[in-house]
This record gives C-alpha cells, sequence and structure tokens, in this order.
C-alpha cells in the first residue's frame, strides 16, 4: 500500500491524497484549492494524475476544500464510486452544484469584462474562461455517490476495508480507518479528515478510532489554543450590542454549511434570552438555505442540546427576527435598510458569493463591522480583512476598509492543540507508529509536531505535496 499526498500538503485547502493498492487507485477527498485566483484555477484544473485512474474515492466531509473538486474529477473521466456518510451525500447534492453554478457565473463575468475591454483597447486579445466545471459535471457526480453509515465495514478492493467515525466538525463529517489485510502484518490507516471542538453546538462530539498504524491528521491549528467555547455567547452579545449602539450593520461572512447553522442556533437563544436588540437577521445564502434544510433531515447527528430545543418542539433553526433570503433581488434590496441589522452570508473565505456584494457595499462606514467567525487561508479576501488591509480587493476594485473586524475564533468547527492531542491519545498509547501532519500552514503543523513528540514520542512526518510512502 503505497500513500502519496497531493493536496493539503503544507497548506490547509485542497484535501487530497492517494492510496494505491491491490492495483487499485483510492483517493481520500478531493477539494477545491484556494488562494490566488490564478494558482487556485490552475491547480484545480490540473490534477496530479489521470482521473481515470481513480478507482474510487472516500470522502471525508462535505466541505468544499475537501469534496469541491470531485466534479473535475469526473469531468476528466472517474467514474467510479464516491463513498461517503449519509448526511455528507446529502450536503454535497446541494453544494456540489452551488459550486458549479459559482464557476459558471465567475467564467461569464469574467468573459464580459473582457469583452468590454476588447472595445476599449483593440491590442487586448483574451483567451475565453472556462468553468472549472458545469452544473451538469456536477450532477454526474452526485449520481456516483454511495451512501455508508458511521462503523459500518465496507469494502474497496479484495484486501481494504473502510468504516467511518464520527470527526464532530460539521453534519456527517468522518475521520476514516482503512484497514489492509496483509497476511500476519495488517495494516490499519486512519484519515482524521478535520477534527471537530468538543462542546460544539449541534452535532456530537469528535469519537477517534481507538487504535492505528499510521495517521493522516489535520493541523488547522496545530499551535493555537481557543478561548473557551462558553465566552462565545458573550463575545456575540458585546459585538451585537456594540454594532446596533451605533447605527450599524454587521456582516457575518460564514461557512453555508455548519458556521450558517451554529450562529443562527446561537442569535436564536440570544434572542430568546433577551440579551440582544431585536434587530432583522438576514441568511442570504441559497447554499445555506439549502443546507439547513439538509441540517433539519438528520437529527440522527445532533448532540443532546440540539435534542432539547425539538422536544420543546422548537425549530432551533427558525425564529422571529430571522429571515431567508433564497433570490438575488431580495438580497439586492437589502442595501437599501436604513437600520442596523445583521447579515449572515457565504462564503467563509470571502472568495465567491453573496456576501461579497455586502462587504463592497458597507465595509468603507466605519459604523459597521464584519464578524470573522472561521478559518481563514493564506490569500484570501478574509485573511486581508482580518490583517485589518487599508484597502482590498472585491471584484478587481480596490475598497477602503474602515469598518470594525471582529474575530471568533470560538466558533471553530477545528479542533485546537490541546483538543487534537486530546483526540490522538487513545491512539497514540496503542501503539501508533508513524502520523503524517497535512492540512495546515507549517508553522502550525510544525507547532503541533513538536507537541505530539514532547507528549507522545510518535515519530512525526510533515509531507510535502507528491511525496510518497510504502506502508505495507
Amino acid at each position: 500500500m503505497k500513500l502519496t499526498f497531493r493536496g493539503a500538503a503544507g497548506t490547509v485547502t485542497g484535501s487530497l491524497h492517494q492510496l494505491d493498492v491491490d492495483g487499485e487507485r483510492i483517493l481520500l477527498d478531493c477539494g477545491l484549492f484556494q488562494g490566488r485566483r490564478a494558482e487556485a484555477r490552475r491547480r484545480n484544473r490540473e490534477l496530479p494524475f489521470p482521473p481515470e485512474s481513480a478507482s474510487k474515492v472516500v470522502l471525508s466531509h462535505a466541505h468544499i476544500d475537501h469534496s469541491g473538486n470531485l466534479p473535475s474529477l469526473v469531468r476528466g473521466g472517474f467514474s467510479g464510486p464516491i463513498y461517503a456518510t449519509p448526511a455528507t451525500t446529502d450536503l454535497c447534492r446541494a453544494m456540489l452544484r452551488d459550486s458549479a453554478h459559482i464557476q459558471e457565473k465567475d467564467a461569464e463575468f469574467l468573459n464580459k469584462r473582457s469583452a468590454r475591454r476588447r472595445k476599449v483597447d483593440p491590442d487586448f486579445d483574451p483567451s475565453a474562461v472556462e468553468p472549472l466545471y458545469t452544473m451538469e459535471d456536477a450532477d454526474r457526480t452526485v449520481e456516483l455517490f454511495r451512501e455508508v453509515g458511521y462503523k459500518t465495514p465496507t469494502p474497496l478492493t479484495e484486501r481494504l476495508s473502510f468504516e467511518s467515525y464520527d470527526a464532530g466538525h460539521i453534519l456527517g463529517s468522518a475521520s476514516i480507518l482503512l484497514h489492509l489485510r496483509n497476511g500476519r502484518d495488517p495494516v490499519r490507516l486512519v484519515f482524521s479528515g478535520d477534527i471537530g471542538r468538543p462542546g460544539l453546538p449541534i452535532i456530537r462530539d469528535p469519537q477517534p478510532p481507538a487504535e492505528a498504524d499510521y495517521l493522516i491528521m489535520e493541523s488547522t491549528y496545530g499551535g493555537r489554543l481557543h478561548q473557551p467555547a462558553e465566552n462565545v455567547k458573550d463575545q456575540l452579545t458585546m459585538i451585537v450590542r456594540r454594532v446596533a449602539e451605533r447605527g450599524g450593520k454587521l456582516i457575518v461572512p460564514a461557512f453555508a454549511v455548519g458556521r450558517t447553522q451554529q450562529l443562527v442556533l446561537m442569535l436564536h437563544e440570544l434572542t430568546l434570552a433577551g440579551r440582544i436588540p431585536e434587530l432583522p437577521i438576514f441568511v442570504d445564502s441559497p447554499l445555506a438555505i439549502n443546507a439547513t434544510e439538509v441540517y433539519k433531515a438528520h437529527p440522527e447527528c445532533y448532540d443532546a442540546e440540539i435534542r432539547t430545543h425539538l422536544l420543546e418542539q422548537r425549530d432551533p433553526f427558525a425564529f422571529g427576527r430571522l429571515r431567508y433570503v433564497r433570490q438575488a433581488e431580495e438580497s439586492k434590496g437589502l442595501n437599501d435598510i436604513p437600520y442596523p441589522f445583521i447579515v449572515i452570508a457565504a462564503s467563509g473565505m470571502c472568495e465567491a458569493g453573496r456576501v461579497l456584494h455586502h462587504l463592497r457595499q458597507h465595509i468603507s462606514d466605519p459604523r459597521n463591522a464584519v464578524l470573522i467567525t472561521g478559518y481563514q487561508a493564506e490569500h484570501t479576501l478574509g485573511r486581508k480583512l482580518l490583517e485589518r488591509w487599508p484597502e482590498v480587493p472585491i471584484f478587481g476594485t480596490p475598497t477602503a476598509l474602515r469598518a470594525e473586524v471582529f474575530k471568533l475564533d470560538e466558533l471553530s468547527a477545528h479542533a485546537d492543540q490541546k483538543e487534537l492531542l486530546h483526540w490522538l491519545e487513545p491512539m497514540a498509547k496503542a501503539g501508533l507508529k508513524r502520523i503524517f501532519l497535512v492540512h495546515g500552514e507549517p508553522a502550525q503543523s510544525e507547532a503541533l509536531a513538536a507537541a505530539i513528540d514532547e507528549r507522545f514520542h510518535t515519530p512525526v512526518t510533515i509531507p510535502v505535496a507528491g511525496q510518497s510512502f510504502d506502508l505495507a
């Protein structure tokens, strides 16, 4: 069994790992790379192997940096099964179509802009931009999904099988245990996927496998410690009150899956308790609306807190001050509202979607604020907002940043260093042979590697893209 690291090696996005075993090529995730636009387009379009050479995919969860390049794989000739939990399958039905829609609209916008430039500059000769993939590609991809529940052993080859464990990251997220029958020397390889935080609302806590020989482990926050999650409602209350008192609007870029539902639940609870003023709250994301419907359809993934809401016959994702915005014209109409409000919109890293229009409209007014609630990859607009650039590019136009920018790490769906070590402990104590750290910027991976060495003395490797290892 040969393991090759293709994506999320030395970076956080574009999760893609390759297993070659028994004459078959099996992929763990196939995510979009996010970062500088030109580099992202190149890396997402140019897969590091012939797509038709892959026979199967095992998907950890639905986030676009883990699932979003599956349609490119299918467009290139892949036709095998894609294994995922039922909730991940349902989320991907919405997310991959939404991603394809964005690809098509982005290409349309760029081609129109090039055509306008050609009219004023006859020497300008641009090549037509094609979408990375289309809605048709996304539909063909969804047809390949095969639902597999947690802890359900499933064969991949004659000797290799897998089962999944709840990763506690988003609805349906999984850590994958792969078991290779190898005579008297079987091999157990665990792919962590993205590891969630204990105590987060809505979904259950992470449930790690007990034993492994090798582990591919995420390290997004490998060198950081989050503030206690119980403080998050106090901070959210402070932010909402502060912005409302000065007559401003609060723009919240949020991942449509996971983060939006967390925020809606918390704002619901704060509203019921009378802790925040009675502001209109808009969820302005068709994808988030569709994802929320998927959340409602999978109560088997809920934790005890949200089950209490259901027992009290309360819809945790609906209340009086909340409105879901689906139509584009209604979204544009939010710009005409003269009084304070909160708008939650995708995408979470501010790289696409309706949040860009709200940011362009509002960040130059110092009464307004932006609330960042999740990880922001290098070179994304979200990272530039966090770094307080005086001007940020939105749709190619420099826009003055005068709005206040808040950061709320406590809502992160990624475990911090302490939580990662706690998740790792059972496997480390059971005789783990080697850990491969991925899905982290170099400083974060190196900090986690040092912490693992100090606590468990387990060998750690931080692979680079293209590096291979023989595991059996």
